[in-house]
């Protein structure tokens, strides 16, 4: 009977064609943009995920997302130090800076300072230089993609040449000489990003009380991650988060606080209406049409529950077909997509997301057309 109902749905071309692009639009919808809001969430806690051998993030508690750096005091070093389960804790400064480059152009860029004895912080991935060249005098690692975007140079004929190594800077109007280019993960937000240490990033910000923005600490072997920062809160009052916990406050904050959600959440929501109208349209008018033949298996002594199953093995089969068409095409959309630099993360979670979505359109489609099923009388196959 299987076999005869996924004939019966074949035998109509040009119906099973309609559900068939129907259902592969509507997944091709729903799994794209969600694969792009996965994208540009994923971007939201890049800083975090570029800072790695940290298991504890110690910041002031007014500390809404990672772009809202709340300065500590400089005792609060000491006082992470002392608390039991830490290994060690290192100072960071992060915070937005007015760079001039050597031709006139300004741009606010990201200035990390990272530990000046460890380096703890620094970046991880390196195109040119080494991180121990920070230790030189004025020395600043760039990221590449700053270098040859936002902070490249124009030169007197009006072309644009990347910033390179030995080439020097401004920041708030500090010498500084370009040690290093280095990589980093495409974050959410936009501003180059410099790499320098503690001593001179303070040096460079202008001259307040509490320049530290972050303690990074890191768990003695055998202690929890999130023991030590539930500890270092109750013993500093200060907010301590896990690098997960940390990326979850900034991924929410920026949900909640901008339009993002909103406008992914109506597409995503229109790929399951589109789905639901076009498919369940199609799909009754096609039981319509195909009424005598379900009469005619009536007849012969079918019974309601074995004609259901074969409505429901027909919607199994389109929808498997219709989801596996558009997942093929929005990953191989997202490839170009991520060469134009949008943010496009394609998760095995996400493509079962995407799958009981489609499933779900299918079978309130398959119950639409049931409840028709379950009205037919045999006797109409005998009808003029």
């Amino acid at each position: 009977m299987n076999f005869l109902a996924i004939k019966m749905l074949m035998g109509d071309r040009l119906k099973y064609l309609g559900l068939l692009i129907g259902l592969t639009f509507a997944a091709t919808l729903i799994t794209q943009q969600a694969a792009i809001f996965m994208g540009y969430t994923k971007r939201m806690w890049a800083f975090i995920d570029d800072t790695p051998h940290v298991d504890v993030w110690v910041m002031d508690p007014q500390v809404r997302f990672t772009e809202d750096p709340k300065p500590l005091q400089d005792t609060a070093l000491l006082r992470v130090r002392a608390v039991e389960g830490v290994e060690w804790a290192l100072p960071m400064y992060r915070n937005n800076l007015l760079v001039q480059l050597a031709d006139g152009t300004e741009e606010f860029s990201t200035i990390i300072g990272v530990d000046d004895a460890t380096l703890m912080g620094g970046p991880t991935r390196m195109v040119e230089g080494s991180l121990e060249d920070l230790r030189q005098g004025d020395g600043v690692i760039v990221d590449q993609r700053a270098a040859s975007g936002d902070l490249a140079m124009t030169l007197p004929d009006g072309s644009k040449r990347s910033l390179r190594v030995g080439d020097s800077l401004s920041i708030n109007d500090n010498f500084a000489r370009v040690v290093g280019i280095c990589e980093t993960s495409t974050a959410f937000y936009w501003q180059p990003v410099i790499y320098t240490t503690f001593g001179r990033a303070v040096r460079f910000a202008p001259p307040q009380r509490k320049q530290m923005t972050y303690v990074l600490v890191k768990a003695k072997k055998g202690e929890s991650p999130e023991a030590v920062a539930a500890n270092i809160a109750e013993r500093t009052g200060l907010a301590a988060r896990t690098p997960s916990d940390f990326g979850a406050l900034t991924m929410w904050y920026t949900l909640l606080k901008t339009g993002i959600l909103i406008n992914f959440g109506i597409t995503v929501g229109l790929g399951f209406v589109i789905g639901l109208l076009v498919c369940g349209q199609t799909f009754f008018t096609y039981v319509s049409d195909n009424a005598r033949l379900f009469a005619a298996l009536k007849a012969l002594g079918l019974s309601n529950a074995r004609l259901l199953g074969m409505i429901f093995t027909q919607v199994v089969v389109l929808g498997l077909l219709g989801f596996g068409l558009g997942a093929g095409i929005a990953s191989i959309s997202g490839r170009f997509m991520g060469l134009a630099g949008v943010g496009f993360h394609l998760s095995w979670q996400l493509l079962v997301g995407a799958c009981v979505g489609i499933m779900l359109i299918c079978l309130a489609s398959a119950t639409l057309a049931a409840l028709r099923i379950l009205r037919l009388e045999p006797g109409i196959v005998f009808k003029a």
